[in-house]
């Protein structure tokens, strides 16, 4: 078993992002934190490391349990990292979900086409022919 992997491979591997060029992307973006300090793709962690990953506005926190080569299944995940997010935080997300679902209307995305032409017919400026 390994005792240091890079973290763009081991988020990818415990399905924190769906593939590793999206996790070596945050991390380039400094959306990653390995133990309070911005890392690079190619950072090596070990375990017990704690991982912050920063999602606007939460920052949520993962503790390494276990380093794996291979992407695991959902099941497995909980064997390899462990979630310590703050309840702050936690509590942060979830009315971000409850005021992203209270914003729109189900259904009220684009206009459809007799809405978008009634809506460029209300806007279109009249001449008036003398």
């Amino acid at each position: 078993m390994e005792t240091e992997m890079r973290i763009d491979k081991w988020l990818w591997s415990v399905r924190l992002y769906k593939t590793r060029t999206l996790a070596a992307e945050a991390c380039r973006k400094g959306k990653v934190l390995v133990a309070g300090v911005e890392a690079k793709p190619s950072r090596n962690i070990k375990v017990g490391d704690i991982i912050q990953i920063k999602r606007n506005p939460v920052l949520f926190s993962y503790e390494v349990l276990a380093l794996t080569e291979r992407r695991v299944g959902a099941k497995l995940v909980s064997e390899l990292m462990k979630d310590v997010t703050t309840p702050d935080q936690l509590e942060l997300y979830e009315l971000g979900k409850i005021a992203a679902k209270s914003n729109r209307e189900r259904g009220k995305g684009r206009p459809t086409k007799k809405e978008r032409r009634d809506l460029e017919a209300f806007l279109e400026p009249v001449f008036w022919e003398e």
